[in-house]
C-alpha cells in the first residue's frame, strides 16, 4: 500500500516546476503572450510585425553573449536536436571528433556516424557522471561536444582543442541546457547552439545558434561544394546552414515559426538584460545549484551525483537517494502535491532526483524544495 504524505502549504514552494526542460515559464511571458500575440499569433513571420519581434531576439542575443566582431544571430526551425543533422550537413567537412558523457552529447555523434557522405567519428568516451573533451585529432575539421550534459547533470568547459585553430577545424558546442545558465565566452567556439526551453523559458520547435565568421564561411563553401556535379553531400534545404543565415539576416526563419516561441523567448530575453545579463543569470543558478548541493551533502540519505565539485552542473542538478529511498515513490508524492518534474533521467537507470534551476527558478523555491523532500522522505 503506498503512504499518502500531505506536504503543508507553508513548506511548498510558491512555484514548484523544476523541470529540465521545458523548464517554468514565468508568468510575465504568459502575458506577453496576452498582450502582444493579439497582434502577432495568426500572422505572416515575413511581414514586419514578426520579423520586427525575431531582430529584437537577434539583438537582445548578442547583448547577452557580448558578440564578438562578425559573430551572428542565427534561427532556425526544429529545435536543437535538428540541429545535430543540420550540423553534419552544413558544417563538418569530412571528419568530426566529438565528447560522448552522456545521451545528448552521444546523440551528435551518431548522426554524424550516420551521414553516409562524411567519414566515421572519431569519438572520445566518458562515463556518466564525468566528462571528455575531443583530444586533437588528425583530418579532424569539426570538434564537437556538449556544454552541458542534461542527463546526468555535467557541465564541461567551452574551449577551442589545442591545435585546432591551425586545423582550420570549427568547435561546435551543444549549448542546450547550458546556455544563459552557465558562463561562456562565445569566441572560444564557431556554434553555439542551442534550444529555448530550458534557461530561456521558452517552447522547443526552435534553434538558435551563436555563429563565428568561419562557421559562415564554412557553411557557404560546402553548400557550394553540393552542387557540383558528382558530390556526395546531400543539403535539403530544411538543413541548409546557408539558408538559415540568409533569413535570420532578413530577420525571418525558413519555415515558419511558432510565434508564441518568439514572443515568449524575446520577453525573456529582455528580463534576463534588464538584470544584468549573463553575469546575473548564471551567479542567480549557481545560486540555487548550491543549495542543492550543500543540502545533499548535508543529508544522511542523498549525496550530488557528480563527484567532482568542478564538473557539477549550474543548471541541471542530479542527487542521487540512498538505495533504502525509493525516489520514484518520493518524486510520485512531490508531484502529488504540486511539485514536478524532479524524475532523474530514466535512461540513466539511477534512484535519482534531477532538478532544473534554470534562472526562471527562484532560489527560494529551490530552498523550499529541499524542505519538501525532507518532509516526504521523513514520513515515507
Amino acid at each position: 500500500m503506498v503512504k499518502t504524505v500531505t506536504i503543508p502549504e507553508s513548506l511548498r514552494p510558491s512555484d514548484a516546476r523544476f523541470g529540465s526542460g521545458p523548464s517554468k515559464i514565468r508568468s510575465e511571458q504568459i502575458r506577453a503572450l496576452d498582450e502582444a500575440g493579439g497582434a502577432l499569433l495568426g500572422t505572416s513571420h515575413r511581414q514586419p510585425p514578426v520579423r520586427k519581434l525575431v531582430a529584437s531576439i537577434r539583438e537582445g542575443l548578442g547583448d547577452f553573449f557580448s558578440l564578438p566582431a562578425g559573430y551572428e544571430i542565427v534561427l532556425g526551425n526544429g529545435g536543437a536536436s535538428a540541429f545535430w543533422d543540420l550540423a553534419c550537413a552544413s558544417l563538418i567537412g569530412r571528419r568530426a571528433a566529438f565528447g560522448s558523457y552522456g545521451s545528448f552529447s552521444a546523440k551528435f555523434a551518431q548522426s554524424a556516424a550516420l551521414a553516409p557522405f562524411l567519414d566515421d567519428p572519431v569519438i572520445y568516451e566518458a562515463e556518466p557522471g564525468s566528462y571528455r573533451i575531443p583530444e586533437y585529432t588528425e583530418h579532424a575539421d569539426a570538434y564537437c561536444w556538449a556544454q552541458n550534459e542534461t542527463s546526468t547533470g555535467v557541465a564541461a568547459p567551452v574551449r577551442r582543442v589545442e591545435g585546432s585553430s591551425e586545423q582550420e577545424a570549427l568547435t561546435l558546442i551543444d549549448a542546450t541546457s547550458g546556455a544563459g545558465a552557465l558562463p561562456v565566452d562565445v569566441s572560444q567556439c564557431d556554434a553555439y547552439y542551442f534550444s529555448p526551453q530550458k534557461a530561456f523559458g521558452s517552447d522547443g520547435g526552435l534553434w538558435v545558434a551563436v555563429l563565428s565568421p568561419a562557421a559562415i564561411e564554412r557553411a557557404y563553401s560546402l553548400a557550394d561544394a553540393a552542387k557540383q556535379t558528382g558530390s556526395p553531400r546531400w543539403i535539403p534545404p530544411f538543413l541548409s546552414l546557408r539558408s538559415a543565415i540568409e533569413n535570420s539576416r532578413k530577420d525571418q526563419t525558413l519555415n515558419t515559426p511558432a510565434i508564441a516561441t518568439l514572443i515568449m523567448l524575446a520577453e525573456q530575453i529582455g528580463w534576463l538584460n534588464g538584470n544584468g545579463g549573463l553575469a546575473w543569470s548564471t551567479a542567480r543558478c549557481a545560486r540555487s545549484a548550491g543549495t542543492l548541493y550543500q543540502w545533499a551533502q548535508a543529508s544522511d540519505y542523498a549525496a550530488p551525483f557528480v563527484s567532482d565539485l568542478q564538473t557539477r552542473s549550474n543548471a541541471v542538478v542530479t542527487i542521487d537517494l540512498d538505495d533504502a529511498i525509493d525516489a520514484k515513490q518520493v518524486i510520485a508524492t512531490l508531484r502529488g502535491n504540486g511539485i514536478v518534474d524532479t524524475a532523474g533521467y530514466r535512461k540513466l537507470g539511477r534512484n535519482q532526483l534531477r532538478i532544473g534551476v534554470f534562472p526562471s527558478v527562484e532560489p527560494d523555491d529551490v530552498e523550499a524544495l529541499t524542505h519538501c523532500i525532507d518532509y516526504v522522505v521523513e514520513r515515507l
